[in-house]
This record gives structure tokens, sequence and C-alpha cells, in this order.
């Protein structure tokens, strides 16, 4: 190093100083103003705090609404060492994990005693509630607009109304001006005017929300001494007419919801019997160790994810081939060292693949223990789509639909339309003519059980996101997935496609009146009568082999 000399060396003691000014200056001015009025929160009386919330309101900032929400709810502290106010992600956790209010991101966690709650009483929550709606309105994305005019459906006060009539003449998104329009006819039910409570009740009868049926069943209640609450007969008469519609499209959002649900627990099925259809099409072995194979996706989507705390979002799309690769890998070793060694002898490949499924379960239990491993859902497939305010579809369950599509337009196209696909399909329809023809069908089991296995592990991944992972979870789901392969027709795709989304389907609509145990019986013993009559399945295989299954 050369020669700073006094002044430089001065100049290098002094870097620190300048980088925490720098810091400081590089504060934007609407920070420190939003930090300056929450800092007076600390000491101030109830009184005063209803207006400092109104003024953090007034500073635009984007923390404001985490902020008054926490209040609200005595989430809102300051640390007793250097009095900084804090964020609480839960009342009851000690340590308390602590969230930075400027930049809402996390700011590590300390002992309970170590805080002091920043306290409110009902008619300062009141005000903040209303201070949070209307900063909710003004914001420019419709989705929170939406939300703060439903939360302010629960404090109908006049303020709210006359907040809600003031964004009604501005507000330019058709749902939003929807949602004010119920919220403000719901408050006209409560007015001295017979014709307006009507045209009120003829403006919900388009509604599907349940608080706006339970509120016009009330209508329709009697008082203490016999008399109906609305005086009105016509008002009644509406009112009645109006409850009879929301509950008829309300049990019509339920019946999809329904379907929806059956989707979804049909796309876990025919994740599953891909691979069966796959393996058991071409081979005609039982594998009872392909719901350890999918065992062995979920434990491998753990693990990527431990591996990578900070992307869980990206974890998860990682986890699809990695999981691919260690059940494949898996899968080709069962074939290679054990099952080629017994093909033709059905009860013995069942046997010995049984055995493998206990070793397999065994092994995760000695790697990862025998509890439950919970996979963390990232940020993109949380929550739900609010279509209405009777139809809800999680994102979760959504996105298992669509990847079950993805995968089997992904499996239509390798069998349709590479060499390892024709090879597949020959072997399949007549092993010794493919044979014949110079295919080595040695390679294409071990292909094809490693492609089946492989397809085994990606359902692993989606089923780590609708439940804990465990040694015993490929148990859950092989005896239906199996009713799936026979259900749908062996080794067809479109079959186990069909075939589980259909199973899927009936199951949940007869879990609403029989019961999720007994659903399950009835789906088994209609699958019975159905194998009586059509043995092969919806979609019988083609070729020789096909005919010999």
């Amino acid at each position: 190093m050369g020669h700073l000399g006094s002044g430089g060396w001065r100049r290098l003691l002094l870097l620190p100083a300048l980088w925490s000014i720098g810091l400081a200056y590089a504060q934007s001015p609407g920070d420190a103003a939003f930090l300056s009025v929450l800092g007076e929160l600390r000491d101030a009386t109830y009184s005063d705090k209803a207006v400092i919330a109104e003024r953090l309101s007034q500073t635009g900032h984007r923390s404001v609404r985490a902020v008054l929400t926490a209040l609200m709810e005595d989430r809102l502290c300051y640390r007793n060492s250097d009095q900084k106010i804090l964020i609480v992600q839960s009342a009851d956790k000690d340590p308390a994990e602590l969230i930075d209010p400027l930049t809402l991101k996390s700011a590590g966690s300390a002992p309970a005693d170590s805080l002091a709650k920043i306290g409110t009483n009902n008619a300062l929550r009141h005000t903040v509630r209303t201070v949070v709606a209307h900063f909710a309105l003004s914001s420019p994305d419709p989705a929170v607009r939406l939300e703060a005019v439903r939360d302010m459906l629960r404090s109908l006060d006049e303020p709210t109304v006359a907040l809600l009539r003031e964004r009604l003449a501005v507000e330019t998104n058709a749902g939003v001006k929807r949602e004010i329009g119920n919220v403000l006819a719901l408050a006209t039910l409560d007015g001295s005017d017979a014709k307006a409570r009507l045209e009120a009740v003829a403006t919900l009868s388009h509604s599907v929300s349940q608080d706006v049926r339970n509120r016009l069943a009330l209508l329709l209640d009697k008082s203490p001494d016999g008399s109906f609450v609305e005086t009105d007969e016509n008002v009644r008469r509406a009112a009645a007419a109006a409850v009879a519609t929301i509950d008829q499209w309300r049990s019509f959002y339920s019946g999809i919801e329904t379907l929806f649900f059956g989707l979804s627990l049909g796309s876990v099925l025919v994740l599953i019997a891909f691979g069966l259809a796959i393996t058991f099409g071409v081979m005609g072995v039982i594998n009872m160790a392909h719901g350890e194979l999918m065992m062995l996706g979920a434990y491998t989507t753990y693990a990527v994810q431990m591996a990578m705390p900070g992307h869980i979002g990206l974890s998860i799309l990682a986890a699809i081939p990695a999981a691919f690769v260690v059940a494949g890998l898996v899968g080709v070793a069962m074939e290679r060292t054990i099952i080629q060694h017994l093909y033709g002898r059905p009860l013995e490949t069942l046997l010995a693949t049984f055995g493998v499924s206990l070793v397999l379960q065994q092994a995760v239990r000695s790697i990862f223990s025998a509890q439950n491993r919970s996979v963390v859902t990232p940020d993109w497939m949380s929550g739900s789509l609010q279509l209405n305010g009777a139809l809800a579809i999680t994102y979760n369950r959504l996105y298992t639909v669509i990847f079950t599509l993805i995968v089997f337009l992904i499996l239509l196209a390798v069998l349709k339309r590479t060499r390892i696909g024709l090879d597949i399909r020959a072997v399949a329809q007549n092993r010794v003519m493919a044979k014949a023809m110079g295919i080595r069908t040695e390679w294409v089991d071990a292909m094809t059980f490693g492609l089946g296995s492989g397809i085994a592990g990606v359902a692993g991944v989606a089923l780590s996101q609708l439940t804990n992972v465990g040694p015993n979870l490929g148990q859950s789901y092989i005896i239906d997935s199996f009713m799936v392969v026979v259900f749908g027709g062996v080794g067809n795709l479109w079959g186990a496609l069909i075939g589980g989304m259909s199973m899927g389907i009936v199951n949940k609509l007869l879990e609403p009146y029989a019961g999720a145990v007994l659903a399950k019986i009835l789906v088994l013993v209609g699958l019975i009568l159905f194998i009586q009559t059509r043995p092969r399945g919806l979609f019988p295989q083609a070729g020789r082999a096909g005919e010999d299954k």
C-alpha cells in the first residue's frame, strides 16, 4: 500500500461517518415524514392517537395501511432498549417476530418482555378502521379498494356512508362501484322511506354475498310482539324473492366450487396414475412402490426448499426437475436390479415392489425422521382467487390442475413425437415383434420405468403443496391411483386423465351426502360394476399386448 499521509488517514477514518450521513440523506422525504409522525404514537393519549392516525394516512406512505392495521390488532409496539416502533407478526408468540414498519421486511425477533405495546381502545379502533378504509379507498389498485369497501360493511355508520357516497361519484372500476352500491343499499334498509327500501332490495337481489343474504332475511323475521321487522308488505315480498334468488345462485356457485375441488383431487390422482399407466401398460408390472417414488419427490421438494431458504418461490420450480431425476434414477435402479428378473411373474413382482416400498419408507425415516415435514407454499401460490361473493378458487389447487394438464401435454409429445416414445409404444403393442425389429426392449423397459417413476416424483412436488410430507404419504394414494389406471384403461394416458378427473369429481359430489369414507366405498363399488361390463376400461390398449391384459 502507498503512503496515505495524515490527511489521507483522516479522510479514511471519516468514511464510516460519511456513509451513515449518506444513508440518512438517501432516505426519501416521505419516509422521514412517515417515521416522524409514527414516533409520536409512543407517548400519545387515545384521543391524540386518533389524530396521529389521520396524519399518518395523509403522508400517503406505502406502509400506512399495514401500520394502522397492526395498531387496530394490538400488534404495534416499541422496543424498550431504543424506543423503535415495530410491528409484531403474531401477538401470542414469544420471542416475537418483528417487522420494520418502514420497509415491511423482517426486523428479527425479540423477547416479548422487551417490547411495550402501543395501546388502543374501542373508540380508537373504530376511528383507525375508518382511516384505513379511507386510505384504501384512494388506492390505485381496484382490488385494494374493493377489499376496503367490504371491510366497511362491518361497521356502517353515517361517516362511513358519507365517505362511500363521495367515493361512488368518482369511482371508475365497475366491480368497486357495484360493491359500493350494495353497501349503500344495505344502509338504506335502515331508513324510514319504504320506496327507498324497496329499491335497495331490488339492488341487493343481484348480489350473492352471504352478508347481504342474511341482512335481507332479517326483514322477514318477527319481533317479540309478533309483528314483522319490515312493516311494508311489498318490501317483505321483494326481500323474500331476493333471498330465494341469492340462495339459488349460492347453490350454483357451491356446485362449481365442488366440481373444482373434484378436479383438483382428480389432478393429484392423474399425476400419480400417469406413471403407473406407462409402466403397467408397457411391462405389465404392478409396482407397489409407486407411492413411495411419489413420496421421494415430495421429500426432494422439501430438501430443495431447505437448500434455498431465501428463494421459496423459485425453489418449487427447481424441485420439479430435481424430483423427476431423483425418483427416475431410483426407478431405473429398481428395474435393473430387481424387476428385470421377475417379468412374467406378477405375484413375485408385486411382493418384491412392496418390499422396496418398505425399504424406501424406512430410508426417509432414517434420513428425515418419522415426523411429517411441512413444505412452505410460495406467495404466488398462496391465497385464493375471489371471483365473487360466493365463489373463491384457491391458487394452490388451481396451479395443481394447470400443472397436471401441462405434464399430460408433455407426456403426449414425448410418446408421440420422439424416438423413445415410438419405441415405448412399439414394445407396449407387441414386445416380440419390436425386439425382432431391432429395438432393445431391455433398454426401453429401463427408460420406461424411469419415466414412470420420474412422473411419480413430479406428482410428489404437486402433493407437497396440498398436504404435509411424511413417510406414509404414498400409501394414502396408491390404491386410488391403481383404480384410475384400471378405470381409464391400462397404458392409456387419455384414460388416466379422464378416469382420474371423473373419480375426483364423483368423490367430491358424494362427500356432502355420504361422508368421506362412504363416498370412497361407493366409488369403489361403482368401479367394480363398471369393470364387470368393460373389463379393459374406458380406453382399451391396442395391440396384442393389450389383448393379453
